[in-house]
């Protein structure tokens, strides 16, 4: 990593949130998938840094950032906004896949004039229910994870479908390893207080961001669909589909991913 790096932790909310920042110019945040930290963008960081200032940061619950408390409620989307205080951002464009998608996504509804652009990648929707045999494999994970311990949840998760692709990947296949296997697995023990009400999927017309929607060719038909219903619902949305990647798109075609995201950011 560069020495021009900054890192931290922002104490915030009632928790401790650790981030990264790189670069200078327009703000660009980027928000990470379920199980994985911000070192999912290790082929994103310091690329954007050439033309923007780049905050990656972990959720809490992820990376090394702190857990969650039992019985304590908050909000993704709230951490996220006290993370931009600490930092005095205005404005930021955010990146997000998956889970991080959804951040990003319930972000641009709830303080929209914080948000200036969004790239939503293989994204979960709040709001948007997700299929049965999506459902029937999380859970399968989470029951393992409860009757057999959080190692056995670690690995069910590295195994699911949704990340065959990666894991065949010679650079991804390593990185989503390790980013699992020293994952806390809290959310396996535990029943997450997040406890955000925003119904993203019903109010996608209320987006006002510019948003970029990215899919991997080879990710499931649940993640097309949604894509699919975000370019039709959100006003300025067009969608892109990158060859030959399932669902970690920017860690399996690093080149391709930061092409297309640079070229929306100039264009708009």
């Amino acid at each position: 990593m560069s020495s021009d790096v900054e890192t931290g932790y922002a104490e915030v909310n009632g928790t401790r949130l650790y981030y990264e920042v790189v670069g200078t110019g327009e703000p660009l945040v980027l928000l990470h998938g379920f199980g994985l930290d911000r070192r999912m963008w290790d082929g994103q960081f310091v690329d954007f840094a050439r033309h923007r200032r780049v905050v990656r940061y972990d959720l809490r619950g992820f990376g090394g950032s702190a857990a969650p408390q039992v019985g304590q409620g908050y909000q993704h989307t709230d951490d996220l906004r006290a993370l931009l205080d600490h930092l005095d951002i205005d404005q930021a464009a955010l990146v997000g896949l998956s889970l991080g998608g959804l951040v990003a996504l319930n972000a641009a509804l709830d303080y929209a004039d914080r948000v200036s652009a969004l790239v939503l990648v293989d994204t979960i929707v709040s709001g948007r229910p997700m299929s049965a045999e999506w459902d029937e494999e999380f859970g399968r994970v989470r029951r393992d994870a409860r009757a057999r311990g959080i190692q056995v949840g670690r690995q069910g998760w590295l195994n699911v479908s949704v990340f065959a692709p990666a894991r065949a990947h010679p650079q991804a296949g390593p990185l989503l390893r390790q980013m699992i296997e020293e994952w806390s697995g809290w959310q396996f023990a535990n029943r997450d207080p997040e406890n955000s009400t925003v119904q993203a999927m019903q109010r996608l017309g209320e987006v006002r961001a510019p948003t970029l929607v990215v899919v991997g060719e080879r990710d499931q038909p649940d993640f097309h669909a949604i894509a699919n219903e975000l370019t039709a619902g959100i006003p300025l949305a067009r969608k892109v589909v990158v060859p030959g990647t399932g669902h970690l798109v920017p860690m399996e075609a690093p080149a391709e991913f930061n092409a297309l995201v640079a070229g929306f950011l100039a264009g708009l």
